[in-house]
């Protein structure tokens, strides 16, 4: 029997993904298609009309298998691009999405040379900054173990130097100051929980919830602030569309100045800004 081409197998595969109701199957049966050809995702087309060998026929029916399942596409090929670099990822940390080069934006837009990142996961958020800026340092912390070695491992692959990970609750195994401090910390309320997309079912529940109403990391993040900023130091977190206010108003409770409120590219609340509030504001 002759092997079926590539056109053929991707034609199936967006029907069945489209079935599943997956929300772009176009997009993710090509790019499953290119993770079983073992080839970059640019070369696909030009390989579409060429019979497809019987092992990556095989890698890709277990690739439909799993995203079909609502498993995110990032988890089964094991990367996720993030400002123009590729991440490992796992079911150990949050998938990196594109609203929170929200956050890479405006910590660009001002100089800095020491980074705390609270909450690392994959290290997607320490890596580019540290990558964009060179001679820069930091550290990224993380209460999960399994999510350090993630983000040790994709500054490995990436050749940063500069970051070092810490086993830590927010800062409490961190010592000294720094002047940028950044963090896109669990924000999701435990009641939106049952909302959320199925593919979000795959990652860790407490890199979304904070188990309550969104807003605890917030509270933990200004104190830690306070202890770490350096003088004239920012502080930079990602929030849900709605906790502008609530955010502001903690931070304000806790010593800290709303410097600027960022929306993401769809124009919803993104980021907050602040720094530690003068004496007498």
């Amino acid at each position: 029997m002759t092997a079926p081409t590539g056109s053929v197998l991707l034609a199936g595969a967006v029907a069945r993904l489209r079935a599943a109701g997956i929300p772009d199957p176009q997009r993710d049966a090509r790019r499953l298609l290119a993770h079983a050809l073992e080839i970059a995702p640019g070369r696909l087309t030009l390989v579409l009309p060429e019979p497809v060998p019987p092992a990556a026929e095989a890698r890709f029916a277990a690739a439909l298998d799993r995203r079909s399942a609502r498993e995110p596409v990032s988890h089964i090929v094991g990367l996720r691009t993030f400002w123009g670099r590729d991440f490992r990822v796992s079911r150990d940390v949050l998938d990196p999405r594109p609203e929170t080069e929200t956050l890479i934006e405006a910590a660009l837009s001002a100089p800095y040379s020491n980074v705390l990142d609270l909450g690392t996961g994959s290290g997607c958020i320490l890596l580019t900054l540290l990558l964009e800026r060179s001679g820069t340092a930091g550290t990224g912390t993380d209460i999960s173990a399994p999510a350090l070695a993630v983000a040790r491992e994709n500054a490995d692959r990436l050749g940063c130097d500069g970051a070092r990970f810490v086993l830590s609750d927010w800062d409490t195994a961190v010592e000294g100051r720094f002047d940028l401090v950044v963090s896109n910390p669990p924000y999701i309320a435990e009641a939106e929980m049952p909302g959320l997309a199925p593919d979000l079912a795959f990652e860790p529940r407490g890199a979304l919830t904070d188990g309550g109403d969104g807003l605890s990391a917030y509270r933990a993040i200004a104190r830690a602030a306070l202890a770490r900023l350096a003088p004239g130091g920012r502080l930079l977190v990602e929030i849900g569309p709605t906790q502008a206010r609530a955010v502001s108003a903690i931070f304000a409770g806790a010593g800290l100045e709303t410097v600027a409120i960022r929306p993401d590219l769809d124009g919803r609340d993104r980021v907050v800004e602040a720094r530690v509030a003068a004496p007498g504001t």
